[in-house]
């Protein structure tokens, strides 16, 4: 549900916005808050801080918009703001867009004009979210991110949100390029970056498509994770869709040939979700761990090329999904009964 603030000192306006956009309320696409200036809503940030857009007046007591401006950005700079005005000169309109403004819209409002306008803004400011969140998750260098974003990012509000520590049901894959050990272990090491690179790159664009998050690279292997409805079944189409586009893939290297197969072990259940690492060396990585995670490892590791390894739960749960057969049954570390497994085909 998008979660919209509307600033303004007309007492009219919350009931046009409800009436005009009843059914997006209705229907649990759009929530709105309102406030009568700036101050309020500052304040209704305060307790609602998952709003995402805000739209705003310019001419406000207390405290205007462009003020209002001024402090979101220093504040909440994940929150994208729109004016609302009346006041459509373009020494306002210049003033609002450089204290950061996604967009202007004049009064007397056209609702049509409106809507698209909230679309694409929380369109934004949603995708500005999830690449945030991806850059926890995944640990990626923060150095091209803007001051206040970062500083947002490290406060206790972020954490709590974002980055709780928590049980979660979600699926692990791990997916190996085999052979490729022996292949870093002579070929030069800019060939040896450019190809592994390379096969990462097809890989994640497959686990995106399927809403999945890279948790780590681990050497020649990626970890997987997939959370939200059907995750199992999510990661088998991924996982079915980067064994079919590696096989596609030529040989690379120019005398090295190397055709690259995938090997991937699947394992859905309970996982502890959270900062894990060292606070000494100031090195936590956003990832998950359990007996789901080493299950999952352990599965790839009993894989063959070109082969989808799924334990025997997970297979009662989408048999009538997929084509799988059985492979036999498997002894594992720390594991007194040996584990059934089956091969997913299609």
């Amino acid at each position: 549900m998008a979660k919209i603030l509307v600033v303004d000192d007309e007492a009219d306006l919350e009931t046009l916005i409800k009436q005009k956009f009843r059914k997006q309320i209705r229907g649990g696409e759009y929530e709105f808050y309102f406030a009568e200036n700036g101050r309020l809503a500052l304040e209704e940030i305060l307790r609602e801080p998952e709003i995402d857009i805000v739209m705003s007046d310019i001419n406000m007591p207390e405290m205007d918009g462009l003020t209002l401006l001024t402090k979101l950005n220093e504040s909440s700079p994940l929150i994208k703001a729109v004016i609302v005005s009346a006041y459509g000169d373009m020494e306002n309109i210049r003033t609002a867009m450089n204290r950061g403004a996604f967009d202007f819209i004049t009064k007397p409002i056209n609702f049509e004009d409106l809507t698209v306008t909230m679309e694409k803004t929380l369109k934004h400011a949603q995708h500005i979210k999830e690449t945030l969140k991806a850059i926890k998750e995944n640990n990626i260098l923060k150095m091209y991110v803007d001051e206040n974003v970062l500083n947002f990012m490290g406060n206790k509000e972020f954490e709590s949100t974002i980055m709780a520590n928590e049980t979660i049901e979600a699926t692990v894959a791990f997916i190996d390029i085999c052979g490729f050990t022996a292949i870093s272990e002579t070929a030069p090491p800019d060939t040896v970056v450019s190809m592994i690179n390379s096969y990462f790159d097809e890989m994640v664009k497959e686990i995106m498509a399927q809403q999945g998050y890279i948790d780590k690279f681990i050497g020649d292997a990626i970890m997987a994770v997939f959370r939200g409805d059907y995750h199992l079944d999510r990661a088998i189409d991924a996982s079915l869709a980067i064994c079919s586009k590696i096989n596609e893939l030529p040989a690379m290297g120019d005398q090295l040939q190397f055709k690259p197969k995938v090997s991937i072990g699947i394992k859905s259940g309970e996982m502890i979700s959270g900062n894990i690492g060292s606070e000494s060396l100031k090195r936590l990585d956003y990832t998950v761990i359990g007996d789901t995670v080493n299950t999952a490892a352990r599965l790839q590791d009993a894989a063959k090329e070109n082969q989808i390894i799924i334990s025997e739960d997970c297979y009662e749960k989408v048999k009538e999904s997929f084509k799988c057969k059985k492979v036999g049954e498997i002894t594992l570390k720390n594991k007194l009964a040996p584990l059934a497994v089956y091969e997913v085909l299609e």
